[in-house]
């Protein structure tokens, strides 16, 4: 019996990576990036993927529904999990993926704990600051952090305003006015 155990999916780990590849494809949007954007680097592709799925975790986490912080972690987890099977695909060697993803985790992680205070503060220009910080190492093109905090603002404000159990069933809309 506790084979079947092992064997056994987590509750939410299929919506969970629904969710995340939403997230994925939102950051790949192309006006997301550009000479006076985010740059279109490996950094660049992280950090705007970073910054969509910190915000829909964000949003699952503060869901008063208690299945909200579960589903979290299942989009966190799909992160992840997608992170180490990239890294494998671009050759990284066995013995340093696991260092290479901690790495990764921490760079989300602080991210997240710097756009969840911005964004709980209600200071887009604080929010600005962050993503300069992160995005382009704190010298961002002139209006590029601007337009990405105010992009972030608006995101979280559509993520708010979706039903829990549209995100529950794996529909999630990254930008104002689509449908869930």
């Amino acid at each position: 019996m506790a084979l079947f155990g092992l064997l056994r999916r987590r509750p939410h780990e299929r919506v969970g990576f629904t969710l995340y590849t939403a997230a994925v494809q939102a950051a790949r949007d192309p006006s997301l990036f550009g000479e006076d954007a985010v740059p279109d680097t490996l950094e660049g592709r992280f950090d705007l993927i970073a910054l969509h799925a910190a915000l829909l975790v964000r949003r699952l986490r503060h869901d008063p529904d208690p299945r909200g912080a579960a589903l979290a972690q299942a989009v966190f987890d799909a992160m992840f999990a997608d992170m180490d099977m990239n890294l494998r695909e671009m050759g990284v060697g066995d013995m340093s993926i696991g260092k290479r993803v901690r790495v990764m985790w921490e760079a989300f992680h602080g991210r997240a704990v710097a756009y969840e205070g911005a964004l709980e503060a209600g200071d887009e220009a604080a929010l600005g600051a962050a993503l300069a910080r992160n995005v382009w190492a704190g010298e961002a093109p002139a209006g590029a952090a601007e337009r990405l905090a105010r992009h972030a603002v608006a995101l979280d404000a559509a993520l708010a305003g979706q039903p829990f159990e549209a995100l529950l069933a794996g529909r999630v809309a990254f930008t104002a006015g689509e449908g869930t």
